[in-house]
Parts: C-alpha cells; structure tokens; sequence
C-alpha cells in the first residue's frame, strides 16, 4: 500500500522538519520516517473498520426499528443495509480483525462521529436510490459503499478533524490513503469470503529500502546537492528560492543520483507536484525549470548516467519574481 508517492511526501515532510530540528540526528529522523509511514498503514485500516462500524450501527438502528414494528403491528423495516453483503465480507475479514485486535483506539471511542456517519448516511441520495432499486445482490453492495467513501467519508470535515486530533500525521496521510481504500473496495471478491486480501503495508522490500536509501542519500550528500544548484542557478535567482523549494530539489537531486532506473522526467514531475503542494504558488514552475537544469548539467558533466527524454520535458519554466 505505501508506495513512492507517499514516501516522497514523507521524506519531503521529514527532510524539512530534520533542518528546523537542532539535534540533527539522522538515525532518529529515519525511525521517524518509518513510523511514520506504518502510521499511513494504520490509518488504511482504520477507515475500513469505520464501514464495518457504521454497519453497526446500522444493525442496532435496525433493531429498534423491529422491536416498534413488532408492538405497532407494522411492517417490518428492511435489512438491506444493515446486512449490506460487501460490508459483512469486511467485517468478517481476517486481515482487518486481527490488525484491529493489535490496536487501542477503535470507532467504539468514537460513537458520536460514527452515529452522526450513519445518519449522514440514510438521508443521502444514494443511500434512498439503493434502498429502493430491485436489484439485491453482492455487486450492488459493493458499489454502494463504493459510492458512499468517495461522498461522505473521502471528502467530511468532521472526520478530517477528528483524525488530526488522534494523529499528528493522519491529516497529511488521508487523501493519498483514501485512494488506497477505494482500490480495495473496488477489488473485492465475494468469492475470496473472509480470506480475501487486503493491500500490504508494502507492495515490496525495494519500495522500505527506497525510503531509507532516499533519506540517507539526501542528508548525507546534501552539500554535494546544494552546490549542483548552485553551479546550475547562473540564470536563476537562487538567492530568494523559498527553502521549501532548496529541500524538495535537494530530495529530487539525491532520486536522480541514486535510483538508475527512475527516469529523470519521472523525478521532475513528482517533486514538480510536491512543490505546487508545500511550497509557494510560483514554485512548481521554478522548480521544473530548475531540476531540468541541473539533470542536464550532471548528464553533460558525467556525474548523472541517465538519459533526458525531451518529450517529457515541461514547456512552463519560470523563475521567480
């Protein structure tokens, strides 16, 4: 699940926080680092276990509705939701429940937030036009809840809240963990019944050993990496970069220098975009342009054996003002 997407942003997160720390201490800070990207692999799971809660919640509504339909003599509310098939395959998942069992914070701690979910829930368009279609079978299931993460729990103020109050770094991890959780949705087999697999913490050990090794490379060589911006600023007004934008280049330098097989445009965008996000509205530009200059010194200098794909090449390169 964590991939290098998310470790990026980690590593530009902790990188800056590392510079602003007095202790400097990079064993420390790689410690934090890995903390803090199995804190993303926490939160995976937590907002998984949020379905499986608000179906129980669902269930203990369905039980009051009985019992009132049982002494008015009425008809007797549906259960298509409350026994909703997908979320009964999540709830009776082994990987979620005994990841669950490892932790102390639950949605039991949370009752107000997950009550408040549920009713956000059943008065939702989609939550009616489910309730009321004939069709009553696993697929439909699962795209409900499809439906209802990317409505009200990918995008819900109240959940973001409560998340940066239980974790410092959930805030930042959501969006990025979101999609994540919507894949596997998406990829769930009914078929698979409790055994089916969730995404692992890690796709594979080269992406743990990527985060390490891209870490160490950009604080240990990072006098190399300055001085390369500054060999390669002649034309650029280095003196008034945002530091923001000297630790994303520095990162993105030590990923040119020390992964051969990620392509030099590949690492261009990828920090291009974290610019846009960290940093100043202007610095995305700047840093493309930047970044663009530098790899075309290293490859001409003979310090970088990669090759530059022109066609990747962005067209809006600006210093700043």
């Amino acid at each position: 699940m964590i991939n290098r997407e998310l470790i990026r942003i980690k590593i530009v997160q902790l990188t800056y926080a590392y510079y602003q720390n007095g202790s400097k201490n990079i064993d420390s800070a790689e410690k934090e680092l890995i903390f803090s990207l199995s804190k993303a692999y926490d939160l995976y799971n937590y907002l998984l276990a949020l379905i499986v809660s608000v179906t129980r919640e669902a269930r203990r509504h369905l039980e009051v509705a009985q019992a009132r339909a049982e002494r008015e003599g009425t008809k007797q509310p549906s259960q298509k939701f409350a026994y909703n098939r997908f979320a009964i395959q999540l709830e009776e998942n082994k990987m979620l429940t005994e990841f669950m069992e490892t932790q102390k914070k639950t949605w039991n701690d949370e009752p107000e937030f997950v009550n408040k979910l549920y009713n956000q829930i059943v008065g939702s368009q989609i939550y009616q036009e489910y309730m009321a279609a004939e069709a009553d079978d696993y697929e439909t299931d699962r795209e409900l809840w499809r439906k209802l993460y990317r409505t009200l729990i990918q995008n819900n103020t109240d959940l973001d809240a409560l998340l940066e109050e239980q974790s410092l770094y959930w805030n930042d991890d959501k969006e990025v963990v979101d999609t994540f959780v919507l894949k596997t949705i998406k990829r769930f087999d009914e078929k698979s019944q409790a055994r089916q697999e969730l995404l692992p913490e890690y796709d594979n050990e080269e992406d743990r050993d990527y985060a390490r090794k891209l870490f160490r490379a950009t604080i240990m060589n990072a006098n190399d990496y300055q001085h390369f911006m500054s060999e390669a600023s002649q034309n650029w007004d280095f003196s008034r970069l945002a530091y923001m934008d000297i630790v994303i280049m520095q990162i993105a330098i030590a990923e040119m220098m020390t992964f051969p097989s990620i392509p030099i445009s590949v690492t261009i965008n990828e920090y291009v975009e974290l610019a846009k996000l960290y940093s100043t509205p202007r610095s995305g530009a700047y840093i493309n342009g930047m970044l663009d200059t530098i790899a075309r010194h290293l490859v001409k200098t003979g310090k970088l054996l990669k090759h530059i794909d022109e066609r990747n090449k962005k067209e809006n390169t600006e210093s700043p003002e």
